[in-house]
């Protein structure tokens, strides 16, 4: 009877903690691009999406994150996610990042685009392989969203 008696308790804790919407580790070399279909391996330019309901989708390029945001319900993203070009394997917000398209930096699908966490490396690396700069709502204006 007990059991019975905490039982709406036990359920709710387990969909309050079913729903996280938090990023989830990329497993390089394992996991696959939702949007081009192969594998992650590049620790410095990989991407992800966690939606409202906390469902993850991991890209191999943030170009390739973009190009599924056209087939995707946008309004129902919570993060959107790059990695951080200087420090590989960390994703850092893609909508506060700043990004550097420069033919001296190639990234997986050949769009030569990489993400920054703060505007100061991104200019750094600028300087020192050239390129263009844009923030995250000028690099969907490039890519016509």
């Amino acid at each position: 009877m007990k059991i019975l008696k905490h039982c709406p308790i036990i359920i709710l804790l387990l969909i309050a903690s079913s729903c996280h919407v938090k990023p989830e580790a990329i497993n390089y070399g394992s996991d696959g691009c939702h949007f081009c279909k192969m594998t992650i391996v590049d620790k410095v330019h990989a991407a992800e999406i966690v939606t409202k309901k906390g469902k993850v989708y991991k890209f191999d390029a943030t170009e390739c994150m973009i190009h599924f945001m056209e087939e995707f319900e946008t309004n129902e993203v919570e993060l959107y996610l790059s990695n951080n070009y200087t420090e590989p394997e960390v994703l850092v917000d893609a909508t506060k990042a700043t990004f550097l398209i420069s033919k001296n930096i190639p990234s997986p699908m050949g769009a030569f685009l990489s993400a920054f966490k703060n505007k100061t490396d991104a200019k750094k690396l600028q300087v020192e392989k050239g390129g263009q700069l844009y923030t995250w709502e000028q690099l969907l204006s490039k890519f016509n969203h």
